[in-house]
Parts: structure tokens; sequence; C-alpha cells
């Protein structure tokens, strides 16, 4: 009986060394809309996969958002463009490395009539001015985005406060600039979302801040440390993924040949970003 025992036990030792693993879960990705809705983000998770990077689970939500999802520890990685507000993050020890990614930057778009006469401005804040001297229609995110953290930024420079056909959307940049299509009114959006779905608008860009109003993109690598239930190894991977030479090249030419110039110029160096940046 006894040797029995002692053969069942070795039995299911050796069952329990050879059992496969369970695979690992999920990158959990928290990001900008607009690296979805450019078809970026779609782009990039193809090739990852292909290299046999783990499997990504997007969640596309606000810069903001993202940013919570990192403090509460739902997310192991994040893609997000409002660098002051990713300081703070890694200030409070949420991020073990944030690095540059890629930029590109906002422009002021709107119905071709054009009522504020914003077409001839160079600056974004003199032109949002124009936009509330005129009391035109003007959608915001609303969603403490990136793109809605700089709208904030460029309200605060030209002393401006919402006025009364100022509309808050509570949505992504694809949605809200859709919203804006059908009510032909002013938005702000990234230069990148907005030559994806411009065939699809009743919008034109008419002003480009001069010198531009750049809207730098970067990935932070959520602590294991603060949260140890984050998939570290997995966030580690696709992040080095992102900043890699390849990567960089394929995003330096994602968009040449439909729109005659691509969506995002590339930043990433490997190195961590200097605060502020």
């Amino acid at each position: 009986m006894r040797w029995r025992a002692l053969t069942l036990a070795a039995t299911g030792l050796l069952l329990a060394c050879t059992r496969p693993e369970p695979a690992a879960r999920p990158v959990i990705l928290a990001t900008t809309t607009s690296f979805q809705d450019t078809g970026l983000l779609d782009a990039l998770l193809e090739r990852f996969a292909a290299e046999g990077g783990p499997k990504v689970k997007a969640v596309a939500v606000g810069t903001g958002e993202a940013l919570e999802m990192g403090r509460r520890g739902d997310a192991d990685v994040l893609v997000v463009h409002a660098p002051k507000a990713e300081q703070k993050f890694m200030d409070e020890g949420h991020g073990t490395r944030r690095r540059a990614l890629w930029h590109n930057d906002f422009v002021l778009v709107g119905p071709p009539s054009d009522p504020a006469k914003i077409r001839s401005l160079r600056s974004a804040a003199e032109a949002l001015a124009a936009i509330a001297k005129a009391d035109a229609l003007f959608v915001s995110r609303g969603d403490n985005s990136g793109t809605h953290i700089k709208e904030k930024e460029l309200f605060a420079a030209a002393n401006l406060v919402p006025w009364a056909h100022y509309l808050s959307a509570g949505q992504g940049m694809g949605e809200t600039l859709r919203i804006a299509s059908e009510k032909q009114a002013y938005c702000l959006s990234d230069r990148g979302t907005f030559l994806k779905l411009k065939s699809t608008l009743a919008l034109e860009q008419l002003m480009e801040s001069e010198p531009p109003v750049m809207n730098p993109y970067h990935v932070i690598e959520v602590s294991l440390a603060k949260h140890p239930k984050v998939n570290a190894a997995g966030a580690k991977a696709f992040a080095d993924f992102l900043v890699s030479g390849s990567t960089q090249s394929f995003v330096a030419r994602f968009g040449v040949d439909r729109f005659g110039q691509p969506l995002f110029f590339p930043d990433a160096s490997g190195g961590p970003v200097e605060p502020g940046r």
C-alpha cells in the first residue's frame, strides 16, 4: 500500500511538471483613441503578433482615463499624449519607464464656409478667440483626453471660457469629428485622425498654428512595484517593440501612400524622456 501511494504521488508530480503552463494573460494596453482611429494601432498589433509577441488587449480611451487605468493597476502599458499629466503619473511612482514614440500636431477644422474667418490666422489661440467672438459652434472632446487637455491650455492662453455655442461631446476623436461634421462646427483635432477620416467628413482643415501646436506621444510601462498584478514582462516586450527601429520606420511611412504624408513622425531614441517633454 505504501509503495502504491508513493507511486501515485510520483506520477502526480511528473504530470504536474510536464503539464503545459496556462497561457499568460494578454497585455492590457490603455491608449488614446487617436492611436486607434488613425488605424496605426491595428497595423502595429498585427506586426507585433507576427513577430511572436504576446497577445495585446487594447482599450482605447482618452489619455486622462488611460492614466487612471494605470493608477488603478488596470493596465500594463500606456500609449498617451499629455506630457504634463504623464510626468505627474511618473512622479507618483505609477510608471517604471516613459519613452518617446512619435508626434504629429493639432489643427483646427470646421465648416468650409468658415463663419469665424479663421482661415487666414496663424495662431491657434487667436483662432479660438475668433470662434468665441463669432459665437460659432465649437465641439470639444470634453473627455480629459490629451486633445482636450491641449484645448484647455489654448483656452487659458487666449483667456477664454466656454461660450453659448460650445458643445462638450465626451467622446473620442473620431466620434467628435463626426459630430462636428454633422453640426457644421469647429473642432480641435490631431492631424492624423483628421486625415484618416477627412473623406467621410463635411469639414476642412482651416488653420494650423505657426509654430505648430505639437502633439507628442509616449509609451509608459506601469510599475510592478506599485501594482504587483501587472504583466510587466508583456508590457516591456510591447514597449520595446514600439520604440524599435523597424517599428519607427514603419510609422514614418504609415499613411504616405494614401494621404501623401505620414500620420505620425517617429521620435523614439530608446532612452527615457526628459521631464516635461
